[in-house]
């Protein structure tokens, strides 16, 4: 084990550290807002709505982030979509992120009794006024910790965006590699931020999962 190594190197992986959280919050806020359209849809009406949010829900579970991380960045220049690798990690982690929260969504909003919905309407509530008041509440409730699954399954899928070269702790770690030949303590260093990220974004959720549980 070279400590004097990790010590040298140490402060590059903290700045690589914030590039990784930076992109973990921006995917994180973008695959919500996918998610919860995308959950509207499939709870839509409208059939027409239905389709669009199966279909992207279905080829975004289906096809794996790297394969559309490559398609945005390397084949997006083919039709005109010029991006940074760091936009198109953003797009692409978030869009793919999102067909998995819109699931969590779903799943949540439909496990609530269908019965408060019925009596919402009953006192006199509009369809739209029952939900916000009544059904969305109590399926925040139950979607906190399943999105939390999601959300430190994205901060590790952060790594993905090493292979389109944003210089995140995955590309930092690889990139020493090269030049020092010494992989155990780069991903040893690596693997320690990783950790250190997600048990703060771990007690962050189980925090907000207390505060809004059930009495």
């Amino acid at each position: 084990m070279d400590v004097d190594l990790i010590l040298k190197v140490y402060p590059h992986f903290i700045k690589a550290a914030w590039v990784t959280v930076e992109l973990s919050v921006l995917t994180i806020l973008l695959g919500l807002v996918c998610g919860a359209l995308a959950a509207a849809a499939r709870l839509s009406r409208f059939a027409i709505l239905r389709f669009i949010g199966a279909a992207y829900v279905s080829v975004l579970r289906g096809v794996p982030a790297l394969i559309f991380l490559f398609l945005l960045y390397f084949g997006g220049p083919q039709i005109g979509i010029q991006l940074s690798a760091f936009e198109a990690g953003v797009i692409g982690l978030g869009v793919n992120i999102g067909a998995y929260m819109a699931e969590t969504m779903r799943g949540a909003i439909i496990s609530v009794d269908k019965g408060q919905a019925e009596a919402a309407r009953t006192l006199g509530l509009s369809r739209f006024q029952a939900f916000r008041k009544v059904i969305l509440p109590q399926a925040m409730r139950l979607m906190i910790r399943p999105l939390g699954v999601n959300i430190n399954a994205q901060i590790k899928g952060t790594a993905l965006v090493a292979a389109i070269s944003v210089v995140e702790l995955t590309y930092t770690a690889q990139r020493y590699i090269g030049s020092t030949y010494k992989p155990f303590e780069m991903f040893l260093l690596a693997g320690a931020l990783y950790l250190f990220i997600i048990t703060l974004t771990g007690k962050g959720i189980a925090y907000l999962d207390r505060k809004v549980r059930l009495p």
